[in-house]
């Protein structure tokens, strides 16, 4: 087995902390999902949370069309209509632009 196998790599250190001040109420209730999870509340929050981040940040940044936008969006990129003046123009300024 080659040396570097063996090797453990050093568990990521975990440096950032948060805190929030919340209801007894809403405390409890995490508590009992983390505890029908089999999970510590921190490992309930942490997971509840990332899961929560990656959800927020794909609705805002994944771009979902309808079927019909779809092939509109496919049909012009296959069949671009011609430039006009405003786009020739901004190519020309471009190309002098990066010229430089």
């Amino acid at each position: 087995m080659p040396a570097y196998a063996t090797i453990a790599r050093p568990s990521p250190v975990k440096e950032a902390r948060i805190e929030a001040r919340v209801s007894e109420e809403m405390k409890e209730t995490w508590e009992y999902a983390a505890a029908l999870n089999g999970l510590s509340l921190t490992d309930f929050l942490k997971t509840a949370m990332q899961s929560a981040s990656v959800e927020a940040i794909r609705n805002n940044e994944v771009l979902v069309l309808s079927e019909r936008a779809s092939v509109s969006f496919a049909e012009l990129l296959l069949n671009p209509p011609e430039p006009n003046a405003t786009a020739i123009a901004a190519a020309k300024r471009y190309k002098k632009w990066a010229a430089r």
